[in-house]
């Protein structure tokens, strides 16, 4: 089995993320949320993900299930649950691994954004 490490970061109004291994059917990344920010309030429709906090505080929502979030902290996201992290007054580092048949960012479903990036119907 063949898999790729990349290492190109991404920045985001939130923080930035970077992509650390890929293979077919997974992806892992990291995510690093600036204090006081949040990623947007969303789900997936063909792939689930596993955080895991490494660093920082903050707060984890699934499902309207909130998580006080710490290094050692881990939330199971289904396909399809909404979700969201949040970084309290200073960064919170996730190590994300996505499983599914699409792992792009066109499988973003923004419900709640704080910068703006809704689709307009």
């Amino acid at each position: 089995m063949r898999t790729r490490a990349c290492r190109s970061v991404e920045h985001r109004p939130w923080g930035w993320f970077e992509t650390l291994g890929e293979g077919p059917g997974y992806r892992v990344k990291r995510l690093c949320l600036h204090a006081g920010q949040r990623i947007s309030r969303q789900r997936h429709r063909h792939r689930c993900e596993h955080w895991v906090v490494v660093a920082g505080q903050g707060q984890l929502e699934c499902e309207g299930q909130l998580t006080d979030a710490a290094a050692g902290t881990q939330l199971f996201i289904p396909v399809g649950a909404v979700h969201r992290a949040s970084a309290s007054d200073c960064a919170l580092v996730i190590v994300e691994v996505q499983r599914g048949d699409l792992l792009d960012e066109s499988d973003i479903e923004r419900l709640a954004d704080d910068y703006g990036r809704l689709e307009q119907c």
